[in-house]
């Protein structure tokens, strides 16, 4: 028998992906072949509510599995029902491209997107979703997360859609939403408040129209703040700062044992013998600072931007400016890139050539002669003095400054000031400066961590939900996510923001206080795994360990029952 398999489910992109695998794996077992077209299958099986967007299943026997919890029970039984249970599908003549169990059904689709496409892109997704579960409304949200696009939209489910919601914290392209009913927020709303946001979206959604073909500045209703530009080419530098991190770590690991395994062979050359790996690495860093000028101007002035932003961080490595360089000239080649867009007068038949010969030559120069002649010379100075003190720092001003950057950390749990203080350990990564990003990392993952202890030390005080999140919330915190405290955040802030702060100062400023270093801006503690990539361990460990417990032994004490904090959050 051949099986087509497709999701018509709102219960999130993960579960209605994990019941599709199930399917597939226990079609194999049972030698069904799963096809991917409607027009070959014997019997359709819909993972969810039924709403499918395909138009090919029209006519065809179709079985739905509202919940998915019966797939994940028994897969094969799904498959054998689906033989003699399916029934034809059909579709009314007036509806558009998706049919619907109960008329005047509000269909919504999104797409989330964060800085570093982990926890909030996801979070954001799932909540919105769950939202609109509630209401009875159909809805698909399309993540930008860290490995690319994830429950894509199609060209059907975008046309049938009554809104778009943009929920995102970084420039994505939205070009298919082109003459939709569009609503633009961030993820941390989306994610805390998603009621009102979904409330706010039907009254405040305007229609979507990108700029011309001869133009690709951004819209009135699309402008976006100077942190966000920055946000955006931290993004997108990330992964190259990991990556180049992580071979660098494997090039001193490696190194340990040059002595033992020399001469035998060329892999082993290539990995103990001069320096390979290091310069691997080192490339990888090289390209860090460009990249984040790049797509700063890239955000601000879309694809016209990215060649003079990635000029100018490319001298602003080759004259010293560094990082600070970096973000000063990707803003300058962003916003000249989009005045020249705007206000350069040319004939109509050259308007094709802006966005790709004109605007790109012009920016370019110009920025490449404002970097080396005016901006480079200052700020290599102000990044050899800044990285001076850094490199000569006491340990009385570590200590300042760790408790600083760990207390940060633990503000917003992933909003703007958590983002400010994880730019700054981030991109002095690429000045060879790895102490801030110690106390960065060790004083993020105090909140997740503390609040899974607290349900484990006041278990009683704890909803059966919250002691469930409590175990996420552990799990989480190791993989440096701090979101995994925001569902304790937004029920008590009053408490646990304090008490996350509290913990995390004293992490970042153990952190200092030992002399801790750390390479690589992401992994949690799992970046152990690799030989010196966190130096040193013992008085790492002992920072997270630290101030973990004490936020966490202070809001278990602190915490009140869940009945009275559910009162206190209704009132």
């Amino acid at each position: 028998m051949n099986i087509y398999i497709v999701e018509g489910s709102n219960s999130g992109p993960v579960n209605g992906r994990l019941a599709k695998a199930e399917l597939v794996l226990a079609a194999n077992s049972l030698n069904f072949k799963v096809v991917d077209n409607a027009a070959s299958a014997d019997t359709i099986i819909s993972v969810g509510d039924g709403n499918i967007s395909d138009k090919s299943v029209i006519g065809k026997k179709v079985y739905v599995v509202n919940d998915l919890n019966e797939i994940f029970a028994d897969p094969k039984k799904i498959l054998n029902e689906a033989q003699s249970k399916a029934t034809v599908y059909q579709q009314s003549a007036n509806s558009a491209a998706v049919a619907t169990s109960n008329n005047g059904q509000k269909r919504i689709v999104a797409v989330t997107a964060c800085p570093t496409g982990v926890a909030h892109t996801f979070m954001a997704a799932e909540a919105i979703e769950e939202e609109a579960k509630k209401r009875g409304w159909w809805c698909k949200v399309e993540t930008r997360g860290s490995v690319g696009v994830g429950n894509e939209l199609t060209p059907e489910e975008v046309a049938s859609a009554d809104l778009v919601i943009v929920a995102c914290d970084i420039d994505v392209d939205l070009s298919k939403f082109a003459g939709k009913k569009m609503y633009r927020t961030k993820t941390g709303p989306a994610l805390k408040k998603t009621a009102q946001e979904l409330d706010r979206a039907f009254e405040e959604a305007t229609i979507y129209q990108p700029t011309s073909s001869a133009s690709t500045t951004k819209s009135s209703n699309e402008k976006k703040g100077v942190y966000q530009h920055l946000l955006t080419g931290v993004s997108y530098m990330l992964p190259m700062v990991v990556a180049g991190g992580l071979i660098i770590a494997l090039s001193f690991a490696f190194g340990e044992f040059k002595d033992v395994l020399n001469d035998q062979g060329v892999l082993v050359k290539t990995l103990v013998g001069e320096p390979h790996l290091a310069q691997i690495g080192g490339l990888a860093f090289s390209l860090m600072v460009p990249l984040l000028a790049g797509y700063i101007a890239y955000s601000i002035a879309d694809r016209p931007g990215l060649a003079p932003g990635l000029v100018g961080g490319l001298l602003a490595v080759s004259t010293g400016a560094g990082f600070l360089g970096g973000i000063i000239i990707g803003y300058f080649a962003g916003y000249l890139a989009m005045l020249i867009i705007k206000y350069l007068p040319l004939p109509k038949t050259l308007e094709a050539l802006k966005p790709i010969l004109i605007v790109p030559l012009l920016a370019t120069l110009a920025t490449g002669l404002v970097m080396q002649f005016i901006v480079g010379t200052p700020i290599a100075w102000l990044m050899t003095a800044l990285t001076g003190w850094l490199k000569s720092m006491g340990t009385g001003n570590a200590i300042i400054l760790g408790t600083l950057l760990g207390g940060m950390m633990c503000t917003d749990m992933g909003g703007p000031i958590n983002k400010v203080a994880y730019a700054f350990g981030t991109t002095l990564i690429s000045e060879h400066i790895y102490a801030p990003m110690a106390a960065v990392m060790a004083g993020g993952m105090v909140p997740p961590l503390a609040m899974g202890l607290a349900t484990l030390i006041a278990r009683k005080k704890f909803a059966k939900a919250e002691q469930e999140s409590g175990k996420a919330s552990l799990a989480l915190g190791l993989c440096f996510i701090s979101e995994g405290a925001i569902p304790f955040a937004a029920r008590d802030p009053l408490r646990v923001i304090p008490c996350c702060i509290i913990g995390g100062a004293i992490t970042g400023g153990m952190a200092m206080a030992f002399g801790s270093i750390l390479q690589t801006p992401h992994g949690g503690l799992f970046v152990l795994a690799i030989p010196g990539v966190v130096e040193p361990v013992g008085g790492y460990l002992l920072s997270i360990a630290v101030g973990s417990v004490i936020a966490g032994v202070a809001y278990a004490l602190i915490k009140k029952p869940e009945a009275q904090t559910s009162e206190l959050v209704s009132a």
